[in-house]
């Protein structure tokens, strides 16, 4: 989620900065930190993902439902601490910001929910 938050909201869009609170550099800086600690998660992600797959131990489903709650877990504290408790970046500036604020933390819910359906739902395959 972090992913698609940097490249779509970030340089697509172009909506918000992960940090808005200063310069643009540091803006722009503060992007590149998000997009190399995402970088390397992902990295991570998949090498993990391939040790599991080499030893025939992945088992689909939960895999699939630990995606989906990583996804949404990011999403909804991105919406709920970076946007509004520390104040980090607001997801749009100068638009009334509660649309965009439900549709970001619905989506982290639905996100969620997902992940937790899937991971019930694999547990009961096991």
């Amino acid at each position: 989620m972090a992913a698609v938050d940097e490249i779509v909201f970030h340089q697509l869009l172009a909506w918000h900065h992960f940090y808005d609170a200063a310069t643009p550099a540091v803006a722009l800086f503060s992007d590149g930190l998000l997009h190399a600690a995402e970088l390397i998660a992902i990295v991570a992600g998949f090498f993990w993902l391939s040790e599991l797959r080499r030893r025939q131990v992945l088992v689909t489903l939960p895999a699939w439902g630990g995606f989906f709650l990583g996804a949404g877990g990011f999403q909804l504290f991105d919406g709920v601490v970076d946007h509004k408790v520390l104040r980090l970046h607001q997801i749009r500036y100068g638009v009334d910001l509660l649309p965009y604020d439900l549709a970001w933390n619905l989506a982290g819910l639905v996100l969620l929910a997902i992940g937790i359906m899937l991971t019930r739902r694999g547990a009961a395959y096991s």
